[in-house]
């Protein structure tokens, strides 16, 4: 009996707890959570935000205006890095095409961009090394030097270790985004506790909300 009553009054106040909680207002374990191993940043003062997202992924399509609003919002607070996902046992061109390009110095925002039209407005999902090559191409990088980097062991190493990071933050959705090494969020976690959003739109709103509070709680702790 005793343990029914406990397992009762646990439910009780999980169920009190999302009532309460908001993107305003967010809560650990709703809308965003904590990390039980913090990992290393090397953003100095400023709070380090990285994004994994996934050029095939529509959701990190539509999230992506939204999220390059509030970056350039946040200025100099910030440090911002993008990691795209792996899939275990599965070759991405996308992946090996972001970071190649990074690796070559040609991923500015534009080019990003750039990869999200072509993919989601144009249909061309690039999920074939010679659709990725001939993209680039195409955007004026060296078709050659590209391939040599694309297949190389550098591109491979990446890959490898953004798989690590995957496991390391608990990254099994996307677009994730993780705050200072510590705290990770989502549009979708970010909805959890008030279940309001009805659209996508309201989806990153709630986001951004979040991801503000949680830049502003880990600034506070690097004091």
């Amino acid at each position: 009996m005793r343990f029914m009553k406990f397992v009762v009054g646990a439910l009780m106040l999980s169920v009190a707890a999302l009532s309460q909680a908001s993107p305003a207002d967010p809560k650990n374990g709703v809308e965003y959570k904590t990390l039980a191993a913090p990992q290393p940043v090397n953003s100095g003062k400023k709070v380090e935000v990285i994004e994994f997202f996934d050029y095939a992924c529509p959701h990190c399509f539509a999230f992506d205006p939204s999220l390059s609003a509030w970056i350039k919002k946040q200025g100099d607070a910030i440090v911002f890095k993008r990691v795209h996902i792996s899939r275990s046992g599965t070759d991405l061109p996308q992946q090996k095409m972001f970071l190649t390009l990074s690796a070559m110095g040609l991923l500015n925002d534009a080019m990003h961009t750039k990869i999200f039209t072509e993919m989601h407005v144009n249909r061309n999902r690039m999920n074939r090394d010679e659709m990725a090559f001939d993209f680039v191409a195409k955007q004026g990088a060296d078709r050659q030097k590209f391939i040599e980097i694309y297949r190389g062991l550098g591109v491979s190493g990446s890959v490898r270790r953004s798989a690590s990071m995957m496991d390391a933050y608990g990254v099994d959705s996307w677009p994730m985004i993780a705050i200072d090494g510590k705290y990770v969020t989502s549009p979708t976690m970010a909805n959890e506790g008030s279940k309001s959003a009805t659209t996508e739109a309201e989806l990153h709103t709630q986001a951004t909300q979040v991801m503000d509070i949680l830049v502003a709680k880990a600034k506070a702790e690097k004091k």
